[in-house]
């Protein structure tokens, strides 16, 4: 039987996932990470992108639109999220609603925020490419 740790996905409206997991893929803010039990301890914040739960009771696929992730080979992986979704409830419209408050991000956004805002739109638009 494979090693596991806990963990626990949660945003401001619910509790989505909560068991073992064998190894979580996290969209982090510099790029994608694997968590496995023993894991160094770490803290990131999240990008919009795809969640996955490898083996263990809590095994499935996320999106998450931001947030935050807590790694430590106690407690094993606690995600933070702004906002989550099962993978297989994403739809088209869910994501134009998110790409469009982005656009809107954008351009209001001042000089010194724009390359994030613009990072968050092109997050946004690549995952409904490929996920859809």
């Amino acid at each position: 039987m494979a090693e596991t740790m806990p963990f626990e996905l949660v945003s401001p409206e619910r509790r989505l996932a909560a068991g073992e997991a064998e190894m979580v893929t996290i969209p982090g803010a510099m790029g994608d990470l694997g968590a496995m039990p023993g894991h160094s301890p770490m803290l990131t914040t999240l990008r919009p992108g795809l969640l996955v739960v490898k083996g263990g009771a809590a095994a499935g696929e996320y999106f998450v639109t931001g947030g935050f992730a807590e790694v430590t080979p106690e407690s094993g992986a606690a995600i933070l999220a702004e906002e989550a979704v099962e993978r297989k409830a994403l739809t088209r419209d869910w994501f134009d609603a998110r790409i469009a408050t982005a656009r809107a991000a954008l351009e209001a956004a001042p000089a010194e925020g724009r390359q994030a805002a613009a990072m968050r739109l092109n997050d946004f638009e690549t995952a409904a490419s490929q996920l859809l």
